[in-house]
């Protein structure tokens, strides 16, 4: 398998091609919104680029409808037992009934404490209350760590908000500020750079076009293997 890419009207189209014994070229969008070319072994690389040429549009449309309707995971329930992520590591949650409220991470697993063990949408409250407040923290730390890479092209400081979103990890603005996914904090440490370094260049370029994706090469020269591990933790 080797990596490519291709240039479809302001759009840079990265795909696999993995070459086998078969006799037609075929093409497939992943759920992750990766593209995938299996061709022939003696087809040229003409053969292949001419052919998502021809599919362009179609990949695109694709893309979108899976950015539009990502797979979700199923919904928590907030019982002992239940694994939930948190930088990159699953950690088994003991649900306790106490007055004190509250959540604590210790002795490798979540300690969930509520007055009701029965209420879902107030545990849902008291987790997702703690990720934030470990989501402030944690982002802050993880912009000021990689900015100076961004620095160096021009990219101003920006402001950093974080939302809970459902079809994407993150997104920047031309006022110059970039959202971050509240759900990213239960990803590893480098799939957040990877998502701050990634809007951060969409502060000098807004599409993702050749220049961007050039431009995220001299930030993180790594990013597509970390996006690889990025597409394992589920966004919604």
């Amino acid at each position: 398998m080797t990596l490519h890419s291709i240039e479809y009207g302001t759009t840079t189209i990265e795909y696999e091609l993995i070459r086998s014994p078969r006799k037609t070229l075929g093409i497939t969008v992943h759920a992750d919104r990766r593209v995938t070319v299996r061709a022939p072994l003696g087809a040229s690389l003409s053969d292949v680029e001419a052919l998502i040429r021809k599919k362009g549009r179609w990949i695109l449309r694709k893309q979108q409808e899976f950015e539009n309707h990502p797979a979700k995971r199923p919904s928590p329930r907030y019982v002992s037992g239940e694994t939930h992520l948190y930088l990159g590591r699953a950690y088994p949650l003991e649900l306790i009934e106490d007055s004190r409220e509250g959540v604590k991470l210790a002795h490798e697993r979540f300690y969930l404490r509520v007055r009701d063990t029965h209420d879902l949408a107030r545990k849902e409250k008291i987790m997702r209350e703690w990720y934030r407040r470990q989501a402030r923290q944690e982002f802050a730390w993880r912009l000021q760590a990689v900015y100076p890479r961004a620095a160096r092209h021009g990219i101003p400081y920006p402001e950093m908000k974080i939302r809970l979103m459902t079809k994407r990890w993150g997104s920047a603005s031309q006022k110059g500020k970039i959202n971050l996914n509240l759900r990213l904090i239960q990803t590893s440490p480098v799939c957040i750079d990877y998502v701050i370094l990634h809007e951060l260049a969409h502060l000098k370029e807004l599409n993702h076009s050749k220049a961007f994706y050039a431009l995220l090469d001299k930030l993180m020269p790594n990013w597509r293997s970390v996006r690889e591990e990025l597409n394992q933790f589920p966004i919604a």
